[in-house]
């Protein structure tokens, strides 16, 4: 690590306070005695210690998951169909028990690790979890348990984005306003930005939303019982205004122009067509057998997610190989992005808690064990037809013109 560029001490520090003091608890920061679970790779060891100081600074408690670097590959070739499917209950029934919070950290030392694994075996290894974010769910819901990722950069995941290492870190320094002398104060601006967008949004009775420009033409019906999401701290950075929709009321075609890397592999040009809810027709250039995999897991050929960037907002400039900051990115035309998968509950507009199963399926919230987020960032114009048969136009060129 003696070589390798690591940003000063005062941007670690600011990066954590940010993550600990602001994006747990919705926007308001651990309390004193919380529990906080962090999760990182050993490249990441320095915010990873950081963390770890400034949920103690906090009055918090801190239990981690701290990973070596490049270890699955070896374990996916060796690994029977039983052990992929194994799921320790009682070890992680117990973390989800304790825990108040947990941080994330994405530090890939190899982005391309898992590159010709058998996507089934990567995929049952992923149901196999699925209790875990059950449980996690359930909880949140409750409002008992929040969580928030964000990214540490490596020499792969810059080389990746084709950038030089420092290059790439001016990018999340930039984009988590860490070059601020106060970056808290500037994303609760943002989250005011967001808040009132949203209100718009969700005063407006949207009953369904045309998306329209190239390489795209969808409907998406929104549903009733939803709310708009947005600014709740849950990703670092998260400039986007989304919503978890009727999933059986998506129909047309999507293309996306930026990649996607999921399970150690890099999909490239994915379109989708959509037909009643439904994935019908899917293909990439590159990596499809991945991609094909995916979707054929329980309801990942369902939409769970639909999210539009303001171009004003982001300060990400350039690809950076990493969903969480590509379906943040800006650019002319901003960022439309969704997610095949798994549903936001929170995006339901009453309390998530008393909501049954059979009340989820009912109101066409998706269930899965995957959630895969696709980014576009060409032009398109984004009209909303309300319920009263009138339409409004909401989004165009990258801004919210509401």
């Amino acid at each position: 690590m003696a070589n390798v560029y690591i940003p000063s001490p005062e941007i670690l520090r600011k990066y954590a306070q940010v993550l600990v003091n602001f994006a747990l608890n919705s926007g308001k920061g651990i309390k004193k005695g919380e529990v906080v679970r962090v999760t990182a790779g050993e490249s990441a060891k320095p915010l990873f210690v950081e963390i770890r100081n400034q949920v103690v600074r906090s009055g918090g408690h801190f239990i981690y998951n701290y990973q070596p670097d490049d270890i699955y590959r070896e374990y996916y070739e060796l690994a029977s169909e039983s052990q992929l499917k194994f799921f320790a209950a009682k070890y992680f029934q117990g973390i989800a028990d304790q825990i108040d919070h947990s941080i994330s950290i994405i530090s890939e030392a190899n982005k391309h690790e898992l590159e010709g694994i058998d996507p089934k075996k990567i995929m049952l290894k992923s149901k196999s979890g699925k209790p875990f974010k059950d449980w996690l769910d359930i909880k949140e819901n409750a409002g008992k348990f929040t969580w928030t990722l964000a990214l540490y950069g490596t020499p792969a995941m810059a080389a990746e984005a084709k950038m030089p290492l420092d290059k790439y870190w001016d990018q999340i320094i930039k984009a988590c306003f860490l070059d601020e002398s106060d970056p808290i104060s500037h994303w609760k601006k943002v989250f005011k930005e967001n808040d009132r967008v949203r209100a718009k949004l969700n005063a407006l009775k949207i009953d369904k939303l045309h998306i329209l420009g190239d390489g795209v033409d969808l409907w998406v019906k929104i549903g009733p019982g939803r709310k708009w999401l947005g600014g709740s701290g849950r990703n670092i950075p998260s400039f986007e205004v989304f919503i978890s929709p009727d999933w059986r009321g998506t129909t047309g075609r999507i293309e996306f122009n930026q990649p996607l890397y999921r399970y150690g592999n890099l999909i490239e040009n994915i379109k989708l067509e959509f037909k009643h809810g439904l994935v019908i027709k899917s293909s990439s250039s590159k990596n499809y057998s991945v991609l094909r995999e995916m979707i054929a897991t329980k309801n990942a050929d369902k939409i769970g997610e639909f999210s539009l960037t303001d171009k004003h907002l982001s300060r990400i400039d350039k690809f950076m190989a990493e969903t969480l900051f590509d379906e943040n990115i800006s650019g002319p035309n901003g960022n439309t992005h969704i997610a095949l998968g798994s549903a936001y509950q929170d995006s339901y507009d009453g309390d998530p808690a008393k909501v049954s199963k059979s009340r989820w399926q009912k109101l066409g919230f998706n269930d899965s064990v995957v959630h895969t987020d696709m980014i576009s960032t060409t032009r398109r114009t984004v009209t909303a037809h309300l319920s009263d048969g009138s339409s409004r136009v909401i989004y165009k060129n990258g801004i919210f013109v509401i």
